[in-house]
């Protein structure tokens, strides 16, 4: 957040990211919630809207209890809780926002209707971003007249610690808005994924969805308990993945080689029945793809210097869990 306070947008006008004073938050339970509580420790006014009797008294309660965390990670100057307003209308909550996350049930005719009111009720460019799950915003947008400033902002649980939100819009969705909503939430301190184009689920959901759909299979065939599952995870890759994803760990699997060594010996084990997902054909493009795909990733860093990284990485992981246990002399 800017230290300096800047002028307030001009009404019926977009505000630059960099500019965004005010944003409402529509919707209040687990996901909501925990959007006001970052906007609130980055430093905004929020003003929050959700139909239920009880939601504002459930939402400070919420921003309460993550509060602590908020702090231990760092506040913007100014952050406080103080500064949640809870509004008794769509209209109100929304009639002087700079910026607007959705966060509704995940029901498609729910998301439609809300999106396509919240269009017609929030001043003309004022980006509109839905915390969707899974749906698409070209399946969400259809109802909406203004339907050019809606865009996917989809974030992970909660949305006030986990870093990552990924931003993709619609085939309505007009290009500066995704650019607008990225540059925004990077402002907000998130870590932003633009995707190029929609896919269901999006990118963790669904990396996350394929490993939860194997365990449920191991369980339901009595070839795992959830206790193994869970600490085959804790215990193993999960331990790598906190600092370095799927595919640049698989690139040091090959050694010095690389992720070209690993796929091409590694790559027949694709046919082995080592999950219940059919695995796409190896072909050349994949291949290089793939290969060309960990060396941008890498960054100009060396074998040895990945692998000085991810020994590190797992030390510092185990340390903060407490698993690293006494060295013996």
């Amino acid at each position: 957040m800017p230290e300096t306070t800047p002028a307030p947008c001009v009404p019926c006008a977009p505000c630059a990211p960099e500019d965004v004073r005010r944003i409402a938050c529509i919707g209040a339970g687990v996901i909501g919630g925990g959007w006001v509580a970052h906007f609130l420790a980055r430093g905004y006014d929020v003003t929050a809207w959700d139909p239920a009797d009880d939601a504002g008294e459930k939402l400070r309660r919420l921003v309460a209890a993550a509060w602590p965390a908020l702090d231990q990670i760092g506040l913007a100057d100014g952050a406080s809780p103080d500064r949640l307003t809870l509004a008794p209308t769509l209209a109100e909550a929304v009639a002087d926002a700079d910026f607007v996350q959705e966060s509704a049930p995940e029901n498609l005719e729910l998301k439609r209707s809300l999106l396509a009111e919240l269009a017609a009720a929030t001043r003309p460019g004022v980006v509109i971003a839905s915390s969707t799950s899974g749906y698409p915003m070209t399946e969400m947008q259809t109802a909406a007249e203004d339907a050019g400033r809606l865009v996917v902002g989809h974030p992970f649980n909660p949305p006030y610690l986990i870093p990552l939100v990924e931003v993709v819009g619609g085939e309505r969705t007009d290009r500066e808005a995704v650019a607008w909503a990225s540059r925004f939430y990077d402002l907000a301190g998130k870590s932003v994924i633009t995707m190029d184009r929609e896919l269901p689920g999006f990118i963790a959901n669904r990396l996350q969805e394929a490993l939860w759909r194997e365990a449920l299979h191991m369980v339901a065939n009595g070839e795992a308990s959830v206790e193994d599952i869970d600490a085959s995870i804790t215990e193993g890759p999960g331990l790598r993945w906190a600092f370095m994803g799927p595919c640049l760990t698989f690139a040091l699997a090959g050694g010095e080689g690389g992720m070209a060594h690993m796929l091409d010996h590694f790559g027949p084990s694709l046919k082995s029945p080592w999950t219940r997902l059919a695995a796409p054909e190896l072909d050349r493009e994949l291949r290089d793809a793939m290969v060309d795909g960990c060396a941008e990733a890498a960054g100009g860093r060396t074998y040895a210097d990945l692998v000085a990284e991810r020994d590190q990485g797992v030390i510092d992981v185990l340390r903060a869990t407490g698993r690293l246990g006494s060295t013996r002399r």
